[in-house]
Order: structure tokens, then C-alpha cells, then sequence
């Protein structure tokens, strides 16, 4: 086992993380000792219940099952979740397990940020994109009509628990979603502060992470989590570094949204990596060698192109994005190898670059 720690420098707010191969059985003695066999509700997601749930060994009766989706993190969902809560009697010192993707977190997170004002959450994330990025860092929210995680909170878990073996039934297509967080953090890592060659590891070792080897995704995880924690510390509320986590989101937030999430939040952030090195070439921030060396290794993870998306109902739908403001649109953009930095743009200097 692996345990790492957040340690968030302005409030001191620390929690461990626990990355393990261990057998999933002995998940449940980890967790409610972590909560100190104080009462509990369990979010779980329909899937990793149906494949885990007689692993996992929860009582029926403290367990919430959640449908599967990107549409099921909304308001109908979130009322159901503190209904649950009323009525297993959760006092301010118990907690809600959250085990599931990304999803299943963000949604339990919010619940337990507003239940009673605040209590416990653990979260255990069961796929690559959680393990890597959502389970950890505190942020958490519901979508709306308007769009992606507009209404939430950062609240910090109390403690999350990545169990590998996890990432073995999970499907090829929410396998690769993960996948395109894992590629941001390559593309970011120096601006995080940290130097781990994440971006090296990526090109010496995609064979053995399409295969699933589970030593290779045990360390693949551990550096992306430790770039995740670099950040965190510094910045645990988006007013600075964080930013630098939305490479690829800003674009890739609105395609997932136009396409009713048709597509996985992976798929449309590789997508939004794609344009934020074009966007970035255009502009002289990169060279020609560098942009050429991003597309070929996010081809190399072997990647579907998503169809084109019409260009005003992409700047609409940004403009309502928490990453703008009145006075435009924070965008992450590459500037050199592993480095991006934030920029500004008004509405229109971003129609013509889009």
C-alpha cells in the first residue's frame, strides 16, 4: 500500500490517500475504521454494486445505489441522496461512502458538503478518471440545464481509498475517459511545481496501461495523484495555480455539454487538448515540433476524433462556464514542454480562435 497525503497550506486541512492492490474484500474494515464506526450511508453506482456489491459487504440497508450516467449528478438525485441521509439518522459526526466514478463523488460530496452543513465523506473511487483526479482535491457539484458542475462546493474528503483491482472490470471506453485526465497532467506537470517525467513514462509505457498492468496503473496513478496534491496545496480554491487543471476543459466542457453528454468527459477533454494546442500554435506559444509531439502521443492512447460542433453554440455555452468572467475567458494553454499558463480572452478574440 501506498499512502499519500493532502496537506492544503492556507487552512491545514490534511486527509490521506491509500492506493492499494490489496483484495477489494478488505475494503469495508479500512473504511469504517476510518470513520471510526460512526453511522454511514454508502453512494454507490449501479454497476460497481452490481459487480462489488457482496465483495464490498455493506449492509443493504445503508446503501444507496445511484443509475449509472453523467445525467444522474442533478438536483433530483441530490434531494434523494439527504432524504437517505434523514432517514438513516446521520448526526454531523457520521459520513457518506462514496464508491463509484466520478460521478457517484461529486454527487455524495455535495451531499455530505450541505447536509447539517458539513460532514464526513469518504471517497473510493472506481475508475481511472477518479483515481487519477475527481476523488481527490475537493471539488464537488451537480449539473444543470445551464451546464457541467455549475452548482457545488469545494469540500475536502476525509480520507479516499484507491483500490486498483477496481480498474479490471471496468470498460474499455470509461477506461480511456480516464485516460485523457491522466494525458492533461503530462501536459501540465511542470507548472504544478513537481517533476516526475510523467510525460516520458506516458510514451514509454502506453502498451502496458492499455493492457491494464496493474503495476504500471499502481504508479501511473500515484504521479498524476502527486501532481493533483502539489496543486491542491497551493491553490485549494481555483483562485490562481488550480486553473492549470482545466487544460482541455474549457473546450471540452462545452462539446460534453452540446452533446447532452453523449460523449465521456475523457473523450471531450482530449478533445479540448487537441484544441488547445491548436489554439496555442496559432498564437506562437509553441512550436511546430511541440504541437507535433502532443498529437502524437495522445495518438498514441488511440483516441476517436469527435465530429465538429457549431462554433457559436461552443462560445455560448463557455460564456457560462465558471472559467469566465466579465472580462472574458480564462484559457489553459501549452507554452513549452509539460508547462501551460493561463490567458484571456474576450468573446470575440475567442470566435476567431475556435
Amino acid at each position: 500500500m501506498c499512502r499519500l497525503e493532502v496537506k492544503i497550506n492556507e487552512t491545514e486541512k490534511t486527509y490521506p490517500i491509500y492506493i492499494t492492490n490489496k483484495d477489494i474484500e478488505n475494503l469495508k474494515n479500512s473504511i469504517i475504521s476510518e470513520i471510526e464506526n460512526k453511522n454511514y450511508i454508502v453512494v454507490i453506482n449501479k454497476k460497481v454494486f452490481k459487480l462489488y456489491g457482496e465483495l464490498l459487504n455493506f449492509p443493504n440497508e445503508n446503501i444507496f445505489i445511484l443509475p449509472d450516467g453523467e445525467k444522474e449528478k442533478n438536483f433530483k438525485n441530490y434531494t434523494k441522496i439527504l432524504d437517505f441521509a434523514f432517514k438513516k439518522n446521520l448526526k454531523r459526526d457520521d459520513a457518506i461512502i462514496a464508491i463509484g466514478g466520478g460521478v457517484v463523488g461529486d454527487l455524495a460530496g455535495f451531499c455530505a458538503s450541505t447536509y447539517m452543513r458539513g460532514i464526513n465523506y469518504i471517497q473510493v473511487p472506481t475508475t481511472l478518471l477518479a483515481d487519477t483526479d475527481s476523488s481527490v482535491g475537493g471539488k464537488t457539484a451537480i449539473n444543470t440545464k445551464f451546464g457541467k458542475n455549475l452548482i457545488g462546493a469545494f469540500y475536502q474528503p476525509k480520507a479516499v481509498f484507491i483500490n486498483v483491482n477496481f480498474l479490471k472490470t471496468l470498460d474499455m471506453r470509461q477506461f480511456k475517459s480516464g485516460l485523457g485526465e491522466v494525458l492533461k497532467y503530462g501536459f501540465i506537470e511542470k507548472s504544478t511545481g513537481e517533476d516526475l517525467e510523467l510525460m516520458n513514462f506516458l510514451n514509454q509505457n502506453y502498451p502496458k496501461i492499455l493492457s491494464r498492468d496493474i503495476f504500471t496503473l499502481s504508479e501511473l496513478i500515484e504521479t498524476c495523484i502527486k501532481l493533483k496534491i502539489s496543486v491542491v496545496n497551493q491553490d485549494e480554491k481555483e483562485k490562481g495555480l488550480r486553473r492549470i487543471l482545466n487544460f482541455g476543459h474549457t473546450y471540452g466542457h462545452a462539446i460534453e455539454k452540446l452533446s447532452n453528454y453523449k460523449y465521456t468527459h475523457g473523450e471531450c477533454v482530449i478533445e479540448g487538448i487537441y484544441k488547445a494546442l491548436d489554439i496555442a500554435f496559432k498564437l506562437g506559444k509553441i512550436d511546430k515540433e511541440y504541437k507535433f509531439l502532443g498529437e502524437d502521443l495522445i495518438k498514441k492512447f488511440n483516441f476517436t476524433r469527435l465530429p465538429n460542433f457549431d462554433k457559436n453554440k461552443i462560445i455560448n455555452t463557455i460564456t457560462i462556464d465558471k472559467k469566465s468572467d466579465q472580462n472574458g475567458v480564462n484559457y489553459i494553454l501549452p507554452i513549452e514542454y509539460s508547462s501551460v499558463e493561463s490567458f484571456k480572452f474576450s468573446i470575440e478574440e475567442l470566435k476567431k480562435l475556435i
